[in-house]
């Protein structure tokens, strides 16, 4: 009798017990939260990329504990442009910062959502480190800013994105978070030592020059230890960074991705469309839903960043963002239905470098568009041309070009003045020496890739599919090449309203 009058006094609590362990921290974990890594200026050099020369001890064992992606590319390989991609998970056509946020580049939209409003919306506490550097700022309401200039100088010193990252992880408290830390290493200058740091950095006698490059010389080698020596430091700073997640407490329950924004800036590097501009390093790491050292060789593009958060953070994923969820490549289950290519673009990024090109890959076959062939490539001249206003230390001047092989110098001409297209056997030629769009061997190949090509610029309304679109955009850059717009407060690239209104005809 004792018994039976018990189970009638439990019975009627029974539900409200149920719900109360439902919703109790041990059963209902809150949504992740997302970390999003991003360093200047670097591709895949890493150690866990089996680079020879790399000290990336850090970046090496979150790569151990996470997901390597060995074929991760952005859309278009110059800071603001691939920021402004990341950030939105658009191409570049699609949200408006085709060029550089310094030169008033922009977004179409101050109402572009992005990663910012969107998690915002399911309740993240959010926050950037670093330089966003994607106009305008207004479109990315984070609620924790620190240290906002690019800090190019270092003058901020490495340990100083940790120390606010603790900050930011008190003040977020019972929230999920999405932080964004943005390392200035390894953008130029290429500073050899900074604060210490790296304690023994690597010379001229202890490198080559990344293989891609095409120039060896005593010069050249300096540029190339110091990138390193730049990349050692760059690792130190998510060493301290991912220790302060760690004393928070918060590693078993953060989405962590890391990437390089575009390649090293190098000759055929950043600001070009070749594999040196184009792929970047991608590490995704979330304890109990990647499986730890996977490597994975599919496409992968930082359009997929976002996709991939939102799926995490429990959002559904909205129908007009290219990118995929990577979540079916963290473990090593066979994927179909991946993505077939790749595509690439660049307008220069400003004025006096001004000029169009297009690429897409598949697993093997390169294609590069050159709408405007025969005319001057000013992304080249900065690299090649001493007397280009912005040529970069890290270039190749008139005395290492001497030094070239006879296929490296045709390959320089090649980028300086490109043809109608080039066409490139990734397999066999990795670095992108031999161009094959005139043999006839691989005609069918360059035909399935421009007309694959052509369709995705349908597809995703590209204005310079649009020859006038693309002539009206060429002149007006180099109508501005004494850049005075840049002091006029009120200018406004007409790209931004013309574009617009042609992308939303039918």
């Amino acid at each position: 009798m004792q018994q039976l009058s018990l189970r009638f006094i439990w019975l009627p609590w029974f539900p409200i017990l149920l719900i109360g362990l439902f919703y109790s921290p041990a059963v209902t974990a809150k949504p992740p939260n997302i970390l999003l890594i991003v360093s200047e200026d670097n591709g895949p050099e890493l150690g866990c990329y089996g680079d020879p020369y790399a000290r990336t001890p850090h970046l090496d064992q979150l790569a151990e504990k996470g997901v390597r992606f060995e074929n991760a590319f952005v859309p278009y390989s110059v800071c603001s442009p691939s920021r402004a991609c990341f950030l939105t998970g658009k191409y570049p056509h699609q949200n408006g910062q085709i060029g550089l946020a310094t030169h008033k580049f922009a977004l179409y939209s101050k109402e572009t959502p992005n990663f910012v409003t969107l998690l915002k919306k399911q309740g993240y506490h959010t926050g950037l480190i670093g330089k966003l550097h994607v106009n305008p700022e207004t479109a990315f309401p984070f609620d924790y800013r620190a240290i906002r200039a690019a800090n190019f100088n270092r003058r901020e010193p490495v340990t100083a994105y940790a120390s606010h990252a603790a900050k930011f992880f008190t003040q977020a408290k019972d929230q999920p978070w999405f932080l964004s830390v943005n390392f200035p290493d390894a953008h130029l200058p290429f500073i050899k030592k900074v604060n210490g740091r790296p304690a023994q950095p690597l010379s001229a006698d202890d490198v080559k020059p990344l293989p891609w490059v095409g120039v060896s010389t005593p010069r050249l080698r300096e540029q190339v230890a110091n990138y390193y020596n730049c990349l050692a430091r760059l690792d130190t700073g998510v060493g301290l960074l991912l220790n302060e997640l760690d004393q928070a407490g918060e590693t078993e329950n953060t989405l962590i991705f890391y990437i390089g924004d575009h390649g090293a800036q190098f000759p055929r590097g950043k600001g070009s469309v070749y594999e040196g501009g184009l792929r970047v390093p991608l590490i995704v790491s979330w304890r109990g839903n990647t499986q730890p050292g996977l490597v994975r060789k599919e496409l992968t593009s930082t359009l997929d960043l976002l996709p991939t958060a939102l799926a995490a953070a429990g959002m559904q994923i909205p129908e007009d963002l290219p990118g995929r969820d990577l979540k079916p490549l963290f473990t090593d289950e066979r994927v179909t239905n991946w993505r077939e290519y790749i595509f690439g673009f660049t307008t220069g990024s400003f004025p006096r470098n001004c000029y169009i090109q297009h690429s897409l890959r598949d697993t093997r076959f390169k294609l590069i568009s050159n709408p405007r062939p025969g005319t001057d490539n000013l992304i080249a001249d900065s690299y090649l041309d001493q007397s280009h206003p912005h040529f970069v230390i890290s270039g190749a001047t008139a005395a290492d070009q001497k030094t070239i092989s006879p296929q490296v110098k045709q390959a320089f001409t090649r980028w300086s003045q490109p043809p109608r297209y080039e066409l490139y056997d990734l397999q066999q030629d990795p670095y992108e020496w031999n161009n094959l769009a005139d043999d006839p061997m691989f005609a069918a190949t360059k035909s399935r890739l421009i007309n694959t090509l052509t369709d995705w610029q349908q597809q995703t309304r590209d204005p310079f599919l649009d020859p006038v679109n693309l002539e009206a955009f060429v002149k007006e850059q180099l109508d501005h090449r004494d850049m005075k717009y840049r002091k006029q407060k009120d200018f406004r690239w007409s790209y931004l309203d013309s574009f617009a209104n042609w992308r939303a005809e039918e």
